[in-house]
C-alpha cells in the first residue's frame, strides 16, 4: 500500500507568535476517511489549510513536514492541481460570481468532456442540471451553492478529497446525498478523505480515524431564566401582504402570495428543504432581492423592496446575517473596524465610543477583545459568523433576519450565541426571523413557519 498523506509535526503561528497549531501528526493512507473535529476556533480550517500549503495572510507555517506517498511536496499548487478537490467552508465565495453552476464544475475537467461531465456531477450531488445548470452563484440557495462546490471538487476523481464544515448548509436529503459521496470512497484502494466538522456524532460514524483538537467541552447549558415573553398586544414590527418571490427573479415563484406577521420579541423559524425560499425570502425583507408582487411595512411604516430607497429607520430596523460571512466581511478591514461603522453611522457614537461597544459586542457572541484586531481571513467560520451576528446587532436593529446563524458553529457554541439571542428577545424585545436547518434553533421558536415547493406557505404554530 502506498504511504499516502503524512504530515509530520505541523505547527502554525501568526505573525505576533501566538501559536495556532502545535505539532501536529496526521496520517490518511488510500482507501481512508480521516476527519478533524473539536470547538470552533480551534484551529481545524487553519490545519486544513497548512496542509494545502495556502495558510490566509498573517499565518505561516513555522514547523512541519507534509509528505505525499513518501515525497515532500515542494510545490503545493502545482499538488492541489493534480490530486487534491478541496471544498471550503464558504462555498458561495468560492464560485466565481460570473460562472454559472455547469461552468464552475466543468472549469475542472478537460475541455472536450466538460459539458457532459459537469452535468453528470451536479446529478450526483442532487441537482437537477435543467433546472440550475445556467444558474449563477447568486441565484443559488445555500445549500445548493454548497452541492455545486462539492460536484466541483468531486469532478475530477480526485485522490485527495478535503472538506471543510461540507454539511453545515444542506438538508437532511441533501446531507445523506453528501455523506454517501464519502462513503463511496472509503475501501477502494485509491481515494482518501479529510474532512473538518465540529458535528462529533456525524464523523464519528463516518470516519476511520477521528483528530480531536482542543479540550472536550461540556454540553451547552440552557439558561433557566423563563420563557421569552412574546407581546402580541403590540403592534406588529413587521407584516407582509400577498408577498411572491421568484428565483431567479422573474422566473418560477419559490414564496408565493405569502402573509406573514412578527411581533415583537418573537423567534418565527423558517425550516424547509435546500432551494425551496428560505435565504430569498431574508434577502428580500433585506433589500437585496426584488419581489415579484406583494407588500410590506416595518414598524408601522411601508417597506420599499430596493433598500436604496428606504429611509435610515428602516435601515436600521431590519439586519441580515446571512449564510457567507465571508462574503459579508470587508476582507481588507479588521473586525474592530467592521463593528465600529455602523455603531457610528446608525447610532452615531464617537470613534472611542463605538470601539469601546465594539468590544462589548465581542464578548456578548463569545470572542475576545483582541480579535478585533484580526482580519476576517485570519478567522475559522466560527468566528466569522459570530463577528457577522455582532456587526448586523451593532445598529441596534428591532428585527433580526438571522440565515444558518449556527451552521458553521459547534453544539456549545450555538447554544451560547442562541442564549444571547433569547435574552436579546427578553430584554430589548428584538424580533428574530430565521431559516435554518437546525432542530435546536426551531425548537426554541414561538412559531415555526414551513416552506415546500408544493403548498402555499403559511406560519403554522408550534407548542
Amino acid at each position: 500500500m502506498r504511504p499516502g498523506l503524512t504530515v509530520r509535526g505541523l505547527s502554525v503561528a501568526d505573525r505576533a507568535g501566538r501559536v495556532i497549531v502545535d505539532g501536529l501528526d496526521l496520517r490518511i493512507v488510500p482507501g481512508q476517511v480521516v476527519a478533524l473535529t473539536g470547538p470552533s476556533g480551534v484551529g481545524k480550517t487553519t490545519v486544513l489549510r497548512a496542509v494545502l500549503g495556502a495558510l490566509p495572510e498573517g499565518l505561516i507555517l513555522s514547523a512541519g513536514r507534509i509528505e505525499w506517498h513518501g515525497t515532500p511536496v515542494r510545490a503545493p499548487r502545482r499538488w492541489r492541481r493534480r490530486h487534491v478537490g478541496f471544498l471550503g467552508q464558504d462555498p458561495a465565495s468560492a464560485l466565481h460570481p460570473l460562472l454559472d453552476a455547469r461552468s464552475a464544475v466543468g472549469e475542472t475537467l478537460p475541455r472536450a468532456a466538460r459539458g457532459h461531465r459537469a452535468e453528470r456531477a451536479l446529478t450526483a450531488v442532487g441537482l437537477n442540471p435543467a433546472e440550475l445548470a445556467a444558474r449563477l452563484p447568486h441565484q443559488l440557495s445555500g445549500g445548493q451553492a454548497q452541492r455545486v462546490a462539492l460536484a466541483r471538487a468531486l469532478a475530477v476523481d480526485p485522490e485527495l478529497l478535503v472538506l471543510d464544515e461540507p454539511t453545515s448548509a444542506l438538508d437532511a436529503d441533501a446531507l445523506a446525498t453528501a455523506l454517501e459521496l464519502v462513503r463511496r470512497r472509503r475501501g477502494d484502494g485509491r481515494s482518501m478523505t479529510l474532512i473538518v466538522s465540529h458535528d462529533t456524532a456525524l464523523v464519528t460514524g463516518l470516519a476511520d480515524h477521528v483528530v480531536r483538537l482542543g479540550q472536550a467541552q461540556p454540553p451547552a447549558e440552557r439558561r433557566m431564566a423563563g420563557p421569552v415573553a412574546r407581546h402580541p398586544c403590540l403592534p406588529p414590527v413587521l407584516v407582509t401582504r400577498d408577498l411572491t418571490l421568484a428565483q431567479p427573479p422573474g422566473g418560477a415563484p419559490v414564496v408565493e402570495g405569502m402573509d406573514l406577521t412578527l411581533s415583537p420579541g418573537e423567534l418565527l423559524v423558517v425550516l424547509g428543504p435546500s432551494g425551496c425560499g428560505k435565504s430569498t425570502l431574508l434577502r428580500a425583507l433585506a433589500g437585496l432581492h426584488p419581489a415579484e408582487k406583494g407588500e410590506a411595512s416595518v414598524l408601522g411604516d411601508p417597506l420599499p423592496w430596493a433598500v436604496g430607497e428606504r429611509t435610515p429607520a428602516a435601515l436600521r430596523a431590519l439586519s441580515l446575517v446571512g449564510q457567507n460571512p465571508l462574503d459579508a466581511l470587508n476582507p481588507s478591514r479588521t473586525v474592530g473596524a467592521a463593528l465600529c461603522r455602523p455603531l457610528r453611522t446608525l447610532r452615531g457614537l464617537t470613534r472611542p465610543a463605538a470601539r469601546a461597544e465594539a468590544n462589548h459586542l465581542l464578548a456578548k457572541v463569545g470572542l475576545p477583545a483582541d480579535l478585533a484586531r484580526r482580519y476576517p481571513g485570519a478567522l475559522s467560520g466560527g468566528q466569522r459568523q459570530r463577528v457577522a451576528l455582532a456587526r448586523a446587532l451593532a445598529g441596534g436593529p428591532a428585527i433580526l433576519l438571522a440565515d444558518e446563524i449556527t451552521s458553521a458553529l459547534d453544539t456549545v457554541t450555538a447554544g451560547q450565541v442562541l442564549d444571547l439571542l433569547d435574552e436579546l428577545r427578553r430584554e430589548t424585545g428584538l424580533a428574530v426571523l430565521a431559516a435554518t436547518h437546525d432542530q435546536a434553533l426551531a425548537a426554541r421558536a414561538d412559531r415555526v413557519l414551513h416552506l415546500s415547493s408544493h403548498d402555499r406557505r403559511q406560519p403554522v404554530d408550534i407548542h
